[in-house]
């Protein structure tokens, strides 16, 4: 039986959102109580991004009154040469681009499905969008070269060493750390499935967390999240509610009558298809979770040495 957790959580982070490119993410893939509260080292790291993402938005939001004015000029005059009679219609190349890649589940039939990496009371489960080809092809989370999920694992501290995508079925044993996805079948990115699909797997993802009951679960994008907002809340989520980092104490995923479920920790997606967030944000917003899941597995060793003194 594991012994209840001394660790306990930071707050959420306040940070404004950036990452508008989480929806397409080509690679995706019990328990203790944990208690909320804040700790210097993932306050300060957020605090340090904050300031240069802050930074960044204000220079591409437009602050600066010349650019807005410019702006406005430019729209004015782009809907009156759309309104012309003569106008020449939108090209081949700007009429794919608004055009939906939807992709039936048919399509990927043929690739087998990934297999969740899970087991009772892990310290962490990590959630993807959905496996993309390469992944289904190998049989193994994150495939894909140009994805930096087992880096930014290593760099944040979730990892001690830096793993390779085939030891993903040793994370519970290395590492107390889990995978799954909010959709099982698989396809060449997220823009291929529908919003619906990808909110009905909500429910599904509640049960795999009531079932295992990790200690915390980490969303590897924000589309992963935005997924599960639509369905809890049927609607979409607004600009100001979104944050990256902890989430709200009534966000905790898998609560059962007897458990009040697993905070949820929302970080950048990892896809080398996502390249709204520079490797620096991506490295600062995933910092503190894993600051955190390496704190917990340091006391669960400790825990586990004094149960085996007691014991001898």
């Amino acid at each position: 039986m594991m012994a209840q957790t001394s660790s306990e959580l930071p707050k959420p982070s306040r940070m404004e959102s950036r990452d508008e490119g989480d929806d397409v993410n080509e690679e995706s893939d019990g328990s203790t109580t944990v208690e909320h509260a804040s700790t210097t080292t993932f306050k300060s790291n957020l605090q340090r991004f904050r300031h240069v993402a802050d930074a960044s938005q204000a220079t591409n939001n437009g602050d600066n009154p010349t650019a807005r004015r410019s702006g406005r000029k430019r729209a004015i005059e782009e809907t009156k040469e759309e309104q012309r009679p003569d106008a020449p219609s939108p090209s081949p190349a700007k009429r794919r681009r608004q055009a939906s890649r939807y992709a039936p589940p048919s399509k990927y039939a043929h690739l087998p499905p990934l297999v969740d990496v899970l087991e009772p009371g892990l310290i962490a489960v990590f959630v993807g969008t959905n496996p993309g080809i390469r992944t289904a092809t190998s049989g193994h989370a994150y495939a894909h070269p140009s994805n930096s999920y087992w880096k930014l694992l290593h760099s944040s501290g979730c990892t001690d060493v830096r793993l390779r995508p085939e030891q993903d079925v040793d994370l519970p044993r290395l590492c107390s750390l889990g995978n799954t996805n909010i959709v099982e079948r698989p396809s060449k990115d997220a823009a291929e499935l529908s919003k619906a699909e990808m909110a009905t797997g909500t429910p599904i993802l509640e049960e795999k967390i009531r079932q295992f009951r990790p200690e915390a679960v980490c969303i590897v994008g924000k589309g992963i999240w935005e997924a599960v907002w639509r369905w809890r809340y049927k609607r979409e989520i607004k600009k100001t509610e979104f944050q990256y980092g902890w989430q709200n104490e009534k966000e905790r995923m898998g609560k059962t009558p007897d458990w009040d479920g697993a905070p949820v920790f929302v970080a950048t997606s990892t896809s080398g298809l996502s390249a709204s967030t520079k490797p620096a944000e991506k490295e600062a917003i995933w910092k503190p979770f894993g600051e955190w899941v390496k704190k917990r597995r340091d006391e669960r060793k400790a825990e586990s040495n004094g149960d085996r003194q007691n014991a001898g």
